[in-house]
């Protein structure tokens, strides 16, 4: 039996260049973690506050009790002392399987501050486009770091607010008890943020929602 490895590689080649245009913009594996640090998130934020009313870092804010969850601070610490660890753990598997894939660097690297300005600019003046929902523009690059540098300090501060005693190094470098306090709310307060312009950006973009949810 003779091969002709031209009629091989002609066979061949189609299947290889079509597999990666077939393959989802968001794997699946991004799509599950997504969801569920959002829900993580909303719960732990929700909680969070009523835990906050109890005892306000900033006396002259005080969260209305309607949009908190838990019903009193007993309650609101048995949701959020359970919820961080499905925090914790979906957000180190999101990490994890960003940097393996090589996601992390594809998507969100390199971020240069000239397109960040010019894109700045274009979002000002209302020209920012969203043509191709599988590259990010340089704000959402700046974004999803941000969050993910914020997600970090929020562990490490409720860490250092929770367990106090048992970690006094992660309190010292926090500047004490009373101020891992207030980089928790800070922390809190810029991922509030976030979610505010994420669910505005995505009714602007409706594609993108379907993107999270189908991957295409």
């Amino acid at each position: 039996m003779v091969i002709d490895m031209d009629t091989m590689k002609a066979t061949l080649t189609p299947a290889r260049e079509t597999a990666p245009r077939n393959a989802p913009i968001h794997p699946l594996w991004l799509r599950i973690t997504h969801w569920l640090n959002a829900v993580a998130a909303l719960v732990m934020m929700f909680s969070g506050w009523r835990i906050y009313d109890a005892s306000p870092v900033f006396h002259n804010i005080v969260i209305p009790p309607s949009i908190t969850l838990g019903g009193w601070l007993g309650g609101a610490l048995q949701w959020h002392f359970a919820v961080m660890w499905l925090l914790v753990a979906n957000f180190i598997v999101y990490l994890a399987a960003n940097l393996a894939s090589g996601r992390f660097r594809r998507k969100l690297l390199p971020l240069k501050p000239k397109q960040l300005a010019a894109d700045l600019i274009a979002v000002l003046r209302g020209r920012l486009k969203h043509d191709d929902l599988a590259q990010y523009n340089a704000i959402q690059k700046l974004a999803y770091l941000v969050v993910i540098a914020d997600i970090v300090l929020i562990v490490l501060s409720g860490l250092a607010v929770w367990k106090s005693v048992q970690f006094p190094l992660l309190r010292t470098l926090l500047g004490g008890y009373d101020n891992a306090r207030i980089v928790h709310f800070v922390c809190m307060s810029v991922l509030v943020v976030f979610f505010v312009v994420h669910v505005v950006m995505v009714a602007l973009v409706p594609r993108s929602l379907l993107l999270m949810i189908r991957g295409r």
